[in-house]
């Protein structure tokens, strides 16, 4: 494969016709649809359900074009890092991780490293942790920042000094709303909205299946959230509580949700994680000296008091 026909395949994805597509690429008609057919004959799949003014893509089609996502951002990652070695260092650094106030802390990082190297730029992705660590497997991030506690053990890592606290966003009108702190005994029969890291079964570090302990199984929960924002609506039209992290959403006087901890306290760590024996770019490579100057020696962290 071609990685100049992979581009075309996603143009005609993207267009979802042949005539778009070669206008957008300044090609002909003929010579695009050629192009495409050569690709399926080189596949030996059908990548394309032609029909007479559009074209939408096969099952084999829609694999493809995730694949081809992939393989070119790892081609213009590399062109560019290549482009980057000069004796002044610049380049992309890509950093993937959830939704956490620890972000501050790479934050201040990232403003030191541009203060001196203006040519370093940083890529955020936002994704849970199963999210995250595909991608840097696949080697589409270069560090990740992971909740604790988590299976790390295929990775470097460097501790933070941040912690998240962990407790329960609800409507201000809601009947747990007079607590200042909710005990595991009050979430047994309520709507739960969670976090599926947290209460996928049988994963290791399930901290809120520890902190519930045997009745973990009775709870109710009616949804699961990746990242938070969809669950908070799903709060204020009144679905639920959601089980999260402080400081994620606005829960100020002018908010109707409001946020009160757990009770025993409950408390995670992050981590900064990498591939091992990974060959960073000049840029990630000082992006990680900078985080091992300031997180060297962390433990991890994870109570409930």
């Amino acid at each position: 494969m071609e990685i100049r026909v992979l581009r075309y395949f996603l143009v005609v994805a993207r267009e979802g016709n042949i005539t778009g597509a070669a206008a957008s690429l300044h090609l002909t008609q003929p010579t695009l649809s050629r192009q495409i057919r050569d690709l399926e004959e080189e596949l030996g799949q059908k990548l394309l359900i032609r029909k007479s003014h559009k074209v939408m893509l096969t099952p084999e089609g829609m694999l493809l074009r995730k694949r081809a996502e992939e393989i070119l951002a790892m081609v213009d990652r590399t062109e560019a890092e290549f482009a980057s070695m000069e004796s002044t260092v610049s380049g992309d650094v890509y950093i993937g991780g959830g939704e956490t106030r620890a972000i501050r802390q790479i934050a201040e990082i990232i403003k030191e490293i541009r203060e001196t190297y203006p040519g370093i730029h940083f890529q955020l992705h936002s994704g849970n942790a199963e999210d995250v660590t595909e991608r840097l497997d696949k080697g589409l991030l270069d560090f990740g920042i992971i909740i604790q506690p988590a299976d790390i053990t295929k990775y470097d890592y460097l501790n933070l000094t941040a912690k998240d606290v962990w407790g329960v966003v609800m409507r201000k009108d809601s009947p747990l709303a007079v607590e200042k702190e909710i005990r595991k005994e009050q979430l047994r029969d309520v709507p739960l909205i969670c976090s599926r890291q947290v209460v996928s079964p049988g994963a290791r570090g399930n901290e809120f299946a520890d902190w519930f302990g045997e009745e973990f199984h009775r709870l109710n929960i009616v949804a699961t959230y990746n990242l938070l924002f969809n669950a908070a609506i799903l709060v204020e039209a009144g679905a639920g509580y959601a089980l999260t992290l402080d400081g994620l959403l606005n829960v100020s006087e002018h908010s109707s949700l409001t946020f009160r901890p757990l009770r025993p306290r409950l408390e995670s760590g992050l981590s900064v994680i990498w591939k091992k024996y990974q060959v960073f770019s000049p840029a990630a490579e000082l992006f990680l000296e900078k985080l091992q100057e300031k997180y060297s020696n962390i433990m991890p962290l994870l109570s409930a008091d």
